[in-house]
């Protein structure tokens, strides 16, 4: 590819990319898949690594992240971040307006209307169109600058082109996590066994303060901007500086309205109260303000908020409804998480059946008792919640709910270890959902990324015996043979008190005949549900005559059905016939039905019962074994099973210590704990005073780490994954020392630098032979004291007498030029 091509390829990639993203964050909407957007991104990032010099700084691929922030550092808001006053009523709102006239002296006015978000405050400095700095709410006054986060945001502009754009500029701004987002980010770590993020306001506040801005990256925050500060701004209204703000590519809310007296509020608050549940985010109620600025600065502010804006909340929405069941939910990590389930009632856009009751603690605190009617409220959860019991609704002769003692998959007894809240599951072992839960996130493509590998073929490999654990996936390949024609799903068997196997009729039907298709017999044996087995097999073979198909061979087939059935005097089971019978008739030259029934006792499925036998099946016997299993395993799927399991091998440690599923390491942590100690044995061997140093780790995941390489189970598994070629050592790139000017020194840089972001400092130091510490301890040499150095970091070095010198001083030690 030529330069020129390749500048024509990337500018059409990012039109195309900024496309996607305008339909994304300002339309809530998709016409490509996550993959496909994934996929363009990629392919952008590839053609300007090759040809560097067409790199903007505005490019989407500068939204990826990547840059590790391990403190954040703090900045005074040039201007005051405000609360504003709430009012929850019409009467409040009226009083309010009634102020603002008696402020004024007259009605002259308008207000200017928004929905009130649930996000995360920010306020965003520009200079010569340049974003420079985002920084946090805090407390009004000073806030945590977080940069590097908010550059990730897709629809944030890093760069405004455009004229008559101020020198400088302030806009402010909510950031939040779209509901979508929060949903999907739950469902993939329900899967991976991390605990569900409790709503999309926390998530979007945790996620602009993760330290690895790769992960924010990814979790697709958007913003909705509101105001535009500044010096010479060039504007007197409200409504203007938002028409502004659009038209210099900021998100802005779309619900916003002037209105010319307060009724026209009350009408717009009434308008939207119904209509925000179709919203991308959860709203808590409206904001409305004066919108001429000379008017704000003569009503001026109490000693907190504004006198020209207020808040109105909305009522959080509650209903009645009945306590139906409590249901236990098994996790990978074997925690129990009851869920109530209720009668449907509709609140907040919704048709609420499901509520999460978290733990035993939850159900005794609301004293709840079966069949109670109960409260149930949807405010910024997005899971719904029972606030509370209607007592004058309880039943009589009604009991208190108790929690169960025992799994209700495994029946092994509960535990509750001392300061959690939750039961576990101690069976960690056998527990089916343990099992799968644990297998599950062992594959899952933020730890060892086997795609091919997805929840109903794990399930299957489990219940027919194939594997236990994940160690047992790297020995598939030696059972390649056994795994052809494996059955995918069980749901057409059934097993007898005794143990004895049966498949539904329509199955067994549709592999006794010829010529009837599946979806005729389907419909067939729906009609004839209510009646008895022998009565079902009489009119099937009325079915068989009247369907005009190959009917003496059909009927002929029936009639051995049912004298083999007759003879057999195995029990009898409605909509089911006992396998060993449809087998008999359909092999019964190979085998004898004794010999059948015997093998069934000891398996689940028609596939396991044909590889215990092993019979030189004829080519239409074959064909009739395959008409009664369920859907199987074909090569391509094997193929493409093993090849995933087997490329999975290159994984790096961080994602194969995040793959065991040690409880509560998460993907951040297993990073940090991989980069600290760079292999297995050196985590395993680890001391409590050891883990507790690094930032982020705490007594209870301490506890966890000992608990897991205690149990010689896990060490057994760790070394047969390492024996099957698993990464259990980090692999570092290795480094060429520019200097060893900084052997044997302990560094820690601290505050703002001018020469360098915080990674590149850690980097520079180690390149020099220096050792990068991550906090103030007697071990430091010396502090790099940057611009607003923290106070108490400050303090306690000066307590410790660790010396503080200069970034230039530093730059000299090492004779770079200032």
């Amino acid at each position: 590819m030529t330069p020129q091509q390749a500048k024509e390829k990337i500018d059409r990639l990012r039109q195309t990319i900024n496309y996607h993203n305008h339909l994304y964050y300002q339309e809530d909407r998709t016409e490509i898949s996550d993959f496909e957007f994934d996929q363009l991104l990629e392919e952008l990032i590839r053609l300007e690594k090759e040809f560097p010099e067409f790199l903007e700084e505005d490019s989407p691929s500068q939204r990826v992240g990547g840059t590790i922030t391990k403190e954040f550092e703090t900045a005074l808001h040039e201007y005051r971040m405000l609360s504003l006053g709430n009012t929850y009523s019409e009467e409040e709102l009226l009083a309010f307006d009634e102020r603002v006239v008696k402020g004024l002296g007259h009605r002259n006015f308008e207000y200017f209307c928004e929905l009130k978000f649930d996000g995360v405050a920010i306020s965003l400095v520009y200079e010569n169109g340049k974003l420079i700095r985002a920084v946090t709410r805090g407390d009004g006054t000073r806030g945590d600058v977080v940069t590097e986060n908010v550059k990730t945001i897709r629809n944030i502009p890093i760069h405004i082109k455009g004229k008559n754009i101020p020198q400088k500029f302030e806009i402010r701004g909510e950031i939040f996590l779209p509901i979508k987002e929060f949903e999907k980010i739950n469902a993939e770590r329900e899967l991976i066994g991390e605990p569900a993020l409790a709503n999309p306001r926390n998530a979007a506040s945790g996620t602009v303060k993760m330290q690895d801005s790769s992960i924010v990256a990814k979790r697709r925050l958007n913003c909705y901007f509101y105001q535009l500060l500044g010096e010479d701004i060039g504007v007197n209204h409200h409504d203007e500086a938002i028409h502004l703000l659009e038209k210099w590519g900021f998100n802005v809310s779309p619900t916003y309205t002037k209105c010319k007296s307060i009724k026209e509020v009350l009408k717009y608050i009434e308008n939207w109260k119904e209509k925000r549940f179709e919203l991308p985010l959860d709203t808590d109620g409206v904001v409305l303000k004066i919108n001429d600025y000379d008017q704000r600065e003569e009503l001026g502010f109490t000693a907190k908020i504004p006198r020209w804006a207020i808040a109105y909340k909305y009522k959080a929405e509650s209903a009645q409804s009945e306590l139906l069941s409590i249901t236990y939910q098994v996790g990978r990590t074997g925690a129990i998480t009851p869920v109530a389930n209720l009668s449907p009632v509709h609140l907040a856009g919704t048709t609420v059946k499901r509520a999460s009751l978290h733990n035993a603690n939850e159900i005794e605190r609301l004293g709840l008792y079966e069949g109670d009617t109960v409260m149930v409220e949807k405010g910024g959860e997005i899971i719904p919640k029972i606030t509370g019991v209607v007592m004058e609704k309880r039943k009589p002769g009604a009991g208190p709910v108790h929690y169960i003692e025992h799994c209700p998959e495994c029946e092994t007894p509960l535990e509750r270890k001392e300061g959690e809240a939750k039961h576990f599951c101690p069976n960690t072992k056998n527990c089916p959902p343990q099992i799968l839960g644990r297998i599950e996130h062992f594959v899952h493509k933020r730890a060892m990324d086997i795609d091919s590998l997805g929840t109903e073929r794990i399930k299957t490999l489990i219940d027919q015996g194939y594997i236990r654990n994940f160690a047992d996936l790297y020995e598939l390949e030696s059972k390649s043979d056994q795994l052809l024609g494996l059955e995918m799903s069980q749901d057409q068997y059934q097993k007898s008190d005794d143990g004895y196997l049966f498949i539904s009729l329509t199955k067994a039907f549709f592999s006794l005949t010829d010529g009837i298709s599946l979806t005729a017999i389907q419909k067939f044996t729906e009609r004839h549900l209510d009646q008895p087995l022998k009565a079902v097999i009489k009119a099937f073979e009325l079915f068989i005559r009247t369907s005009n198909k190959k009917v003496a061979q059909n009927i002929g087939t029936l009639l051995k059905l049912q004298e083999i059935l007759d003879k057999s005097h195995l029990p009898q089971m409605e909509d089911h016939l006992p396998v060993p019978v449809v087998l008999h008739v359909l092999i019964g030259n190979w085998v004898s039905l004794e010999k059948l029934v015997e093998v069934s006792l000891h398996e689940n499925t028609v596939h396991a019962i044909m590889i215990k036998l092993n019979l030189p099946l004829s080519r239409e016997q074959e064909d009739r074994i395959k008409r009664l299993k369920a859907n199987t395993f074909q090569e391509g799927v094997i193929s493409n099973m093993l090849e995933g399991i087997e490329a999975s091998k290159s994984q790096p440690f961080e994602k194969v210590l995040f793959a065991l599923g040690i409880r509560n390491i998460g993907e951040n942590t297993a990073q940090i704990l991989a980069r600290y100690f760079k292999n297995i044995e050196a985590l395993k061997n680890a001391t409590s005073e050891e883990l507790l140093n690094i930032n982020g780790v705490g007594d209870i995941l301490v506890h966890s780490i000992h608990e897991y390489f205690n149990d010689k189970e896990n060490l057994k598994l760790i070394d047969r994954l390492r024996t099957q070629g698993l990464n259990f050592v980090l692999m570092e790139e290795e480094r060429t020392l520019a200097s060893n000017k900084l052997t044997g020194l302990k560094i820690l840089a601290s505050g703002k630098l001018n020469h360098f972001k915080r990674d590149e400092i850690i980097d520079f130091i180690e390149a020099n032979g220096g050792q990068y510490l991550k906090s103030v301890s007697k071990a430091l040499d010396f502090i790099i004291e940057g611009e607003d150095m923290g106070p108490s970091k400050k303090e306690k070095a000066e307590k410790l007498g660790i010396k503080l010198i200069s970034e230039n001083e530093f730059l000299e030690m090492l004779d770079k030029k200032v």
